[in-house]
């Protein structure tokens, strides 16, 4: 990801049209008339090679002639002049560029594609290119218009950015046409160099944007896309819209744009992970803008309708989840009494009856917001000839200006309402005009919040268990690629599974039916037969599975039938052999499926639900990004149908929830740790009381080509960064953050004097809250790093860097404890952190800290630091690194 020259691009100060044009309906024409007539006051010249008078402005016949150098180029011309003058601009001194033109996937003279040719004439000047094949960028605050859009768009607080440059337009004039606005309406094109992961890291940061809004259709860099999406999502809303939710909407956005789109619900996966919110369609996309950029205060999903008719309050409960709706108490209910005539609804939806006068609203409205079971309130009205509508919003604007919690408003019907809808929103309250958009609205609410609260949640730390053994698992898949394997043997998958310490039956493979009788002989109880063949990955569809045998008679009567009856049936497949394994006695216990599929956007993924035989027709199952933890284990079982039945239901006791959790993060560990697993399914993983136990698991193999960049969508734990370092007599070990270090973390600021916690934060601080707690434990190891040290089980130390999304310069923090200090301890962390981060690239480490930090100035002094003294006392604290 970068942002480099992005300000060129979003803020420029000056603009040249290149093949700009007097020919009516040319792209050039457009362009330069869209810059002169949207209110652009920066500077503006036009290029043409051919001599032509231009609303009296002179025409340049090259980038080279130009009295100035541009910020910003807006190149119109023929793809096959595209490189060359690209290379022009970047010689000028030109740090950006919009390409419009079209058709720069045709061959370059020279061999590769035009988009190559252009990107590679670019990356000398390190000039940055938004498209080719765009309809270019508005700005509408500075008056930009560099694009070929029917309009200018309207000066607001939105961002949009969308791969579609038809939709873009449409959307364009649709917002238009209602009174939205925007900071900057962005058309990215084939998106060859300027992506959406460079579009949100600028987004993230600037002020003048509230929110983030994308139309998507494909993303081509699924860990760029992640950590750009996680760090804007913490900033401001990020809500998108992504098409190809249905397989032929998949296959039209993958030929639309030139890239294979990943399956839709791995990317659900990944924008649930991001802390992003997504929606159907694009009217749901400004709604969710609207809602999530107006409410404040938010407490729960458990929501209160208050009407006047009786009709909409059933519409509006019909479209929330039964326990979306707010069970109302017998204080709310007696204190609705009172103010309510008896005949009103005494429930949830609160029906006022349609003869409510302007007092009846606000008395109602002040007991559903003081009712402790009510977490927001849908304020609906449908007009009625008793009181005006206006008059009743603004009798209650009082009430929704000292609520503490959500308030959406609903006006029904046309002209009537509108007055009074447009005192709700101009006083904050997200408006709609109908119960079933109210209702979806407020169900974003409850999506994004959960999405944020999933990425301040902080895992304990879970019982020891035993450490993965990654080198002994991938001994035994290196062992089958080099036999030229496709899938692991189930002696294999259960050699792979124990190095993981995921509990299965006792399973061996044998080479015919002789070996499996011997087997059978030495179990004390029955044992599962199965052929084993590359070519038979459903061994019960050609009855390749025998269940129950005792005994070595059986076993050997039943190996030599079923090989008979495979090799009538698939003459063709090669037997390598049998699987013997001891039948699990779990009576009443569920089956399960877990394991691991690829995707070729975003890589492994982990997939849980209902298993057994009619797993694909019972299609209850959910998928997540690795790596996982303990929260977002249970996270990803929850969002299954049976994981209510795993709760335990009619005296059935539930399952051990945390040895399943257990699982679900060790196979997390497989996808992380072992890129040869293309795919494992673990089917029927039995689950009860008791514990876990896998019965059947299959894995399928890839080769990785050497040098081939990891797979994954986020980077996992770099626990190869952990090491010993020896402090005042002591070893210690300095690792990087996890996020089950929360209570750690917090007893570390808790035993800190109030003078340290002064000298870290640069104020008087009594306790960290939970929300920056978590914030802290809970980082991208792709664009930050944390390394703590620990004696024993306590804290000593950390030391924290962040780099910029160029990876160009590291802030840093660093924090001793109090009877650390003055004993090497903060040397040894921070000369780790700068050998960390010059190998990743980073150029420069700054820091801040107080003048009266002596201890800290002269530690920096020590490793190289040149110390700047601020205003406000402060110390910046510079170092080049190498």
């Amino acid at each position: 990801m970068s942002v480099r020259h992005l300000e060129a691009l979003f803020q420029p100060a000056s603009v040249v049209v290149v093949g700009a044009s007097d020919r009516p309906g040319s792209v050039g024409q457009v362009v330069w008339r869209n810059l002169r007539a949207g209110g652009w006051s920066g500077g503006l010249w036009a290029v043409n090679r051919r001599p032509q008078a231009l609303d009296a402005a002179t025409v340049f016949p090259d980038v080279s002639a130009l009295p100035a150098t541009p910020d910003l180029a807006v190149i119109c011309t023929p793809a096959a002049s595209v490189p060359a003058l690209v290379d022009e601009c970047g010689r000028k001194g030109i740090r950006a560029a919009i390409v419009i033109t079209a058709g720069l996937r045709d061959p370059a003279p020279g061999g590769g594609t035009l988009s190559q040719a252009m990107l590679a004439a670019a990356r000398p000047h390190l000039l940055r290119i938004l498209g080719p094949n765009c309809i270019g960028l508005l700005v509408p605050g500075l008056g930009l218009n560099a694009s070929f859009a029917p309009s200018a768009g309207l000066p607001g607080e939105l961002a949009f950015v969308s791969q579609s440059g038809a939709l873009a337009t449409a959307m364009l004039d649709w917002a238009s046409s209602r009174g939205i606005g925007f900071s900057h309406f962005v058309s990215l094109g084939d998106g060859a160099d300027v992506d959406f992961g460079d579009v949100l890291d600028y987004l993230a940061s600037d002020a003048g944007t509230r929110a983030i809004l994308m139309y998507m259709e494909s993303v081509a860099a699924a860990r760029k896309f992640m950590s750009a999406a996680r760090a804007a999502a913490r900033n401001k809303p990020v809500i998108l819209v992504k098409a190809g939710r249905a397989p032929a909407g998949a296959l039209a956005a993958a030929s639309h744009t030139g890239a294979l789109a990943g399956s839709d619900a791995v990317f659900d996966a990944a924008v649930r992970r991001s802390g992003a919110l997504r929606v159907d369609t694009l009217e749901a996309l400004f709604d969710a803008a609207q809602t999530l950029s107006r409410v404040r205060h938010w407490r729960g999903d458990r929501l209160a309708v208050l009407t006047n008719g009786g009709g909409a309050g059933v519409l509006a409960a019909d479209a929330l989840p039964p326990a979306s709706l707010a069970t109302l108490s017998p204080a709310t209910r007696a204190a609705l009494d009172g103010c309510l005539p008896p005949t009103w609804s005494h429930g949830n939806p609160v029906d006022i009856v349609g003869d409510a006068p302007v007092a009846r609203y606000v008395a109602a409205l002040d007991v559903l917001l003081a009712a402790p079971e009510v977490d927001g309130v849908l304020f609906m009205h449908a007009p009625t000839a008793i009181v005006p509508a206006a008059e009743i919003a603004k009798a209650c604007l009082p009430a929704l200006q000292r609520a503490s919690r959500p308030v959406l408003g609903c006006w029904l019907g046309g002209e009537t309402v509108q007055g009074a809808a447009a005192v709700f929103e101009r006083s904050g309250v997200a408006t709609y005009d109908a119960p079933e958009r109210a209702v979806a609205g407020w169900q974003q609410l409850v999506q994004y919040h959960a999405a944020q609260q999933a990425l301040l949640e902080l895992p304990e730390a879970g019982p020891a268990g035993r450490e993965p053994q990654a080198a002994r698992a991938a001994a035994v898949l290196q062992r089958a690629l080099d036999a030229g394997h496709e899938w692991l043997s189930p002696g294999a998958c259960a050699e792979l599974l124990e190095a993981y310490g995921i509990p299965m039956v006792a399973t061996c493979d044998v080479a015919d039916a002789q070996a499996a009788a011997r087997i059978a002989q030495g179990q004390p109880g029955p044992v599962a037969l199965k052929i084993r063949s590359p070519q038979i990955v459903h061994k019960t569809d050609v009855g390749g599975v025998a269940l129950g045998l005792r005994g070595a008679d059986e076993v050997m009567a039943a190996a030599t039938g079923m090989l008979e009856h495979v090799r009538a049936r698939l003459p063709q497949a090669q037997i390598d052999g049998f699987t013997v394994q001891a039948m699990a006695d779990r009576p009443g216990a569920w089956e399960l499926i877990c394991g691991i599929a690829s995707d070729a956007t975003f890589g492994p993924v982990v997939l849980f639900g209902e298993g057994g035989t009619a797993v694909e027709l019972r299609a209850d199952r959910a998928l997540a990004l690795p790596p996982l933890n303990d929260v977002l284990a249970r996270e990803l079982v929850g969002r299954t149908r049976i994981s209510r039945m795993l709760a335990g239901f009619r005296g059935r006791p539930g399952v051990d929830a945390r040895a399943l959790r257990d699982v679900l993060v060790r196979i997390s560990a497989i996808a992380c740790e072992q890129p040869a697993v293309a795919e494992l399914d673990i089917n029927p993983l039995l689950a009860d009381e008791r514990g876990v136990l896998a019965v059947d698991a299959r894995v399928r193999l890839r080769r990785a080509a050497p040098g081939e960049p990891s797979r994954l969508a986020l980077r996992p734990y770099p626990r190869e960064l952990a090491a010993q370092v020896e402090c005042g007599g002591r070893t210690l070990v300095l690792r990087p953050m996890r996020p089950e270090d929360g209570a750690r973390l917090a007893a570390f600021y808790a035993g800190a004097s109030p003078a340290d916690l002064r000298l870290r934060f640069f104020m008087v601080r009594r306790e960290i809250p939970r929300s920056e707690l978590a914030r802290y434990c809970q980082i991208d190891y792709e664009r930050e790093m944390t390394l703590v040290a620990l004696d024993g089980e306590a804290m000593a130390g950390e030391v924290r860097a962040v780099c910029d999304p160029d990876n160009e310069v590291a802030e840093f923090a660093l924090q001793v404890a109090t009877a650390w200090q003055c004993r090497g301890l903060g040397t040894a962390m921070l000369r780790r952190m700068i050998g960390y981060l010059a190998g990743r690239g980073v150029r420069q480490l700054r820091g801040e800290c107080l003048e009266a930090n002596a201890g800290m100035r002269a530690l920096a002094s020590r490793l190289g630091f040149e110390l700047r003294l601020k205003p406000l006392g402060l110390v910046e604290m510079t170092l080049a690194l190498r």
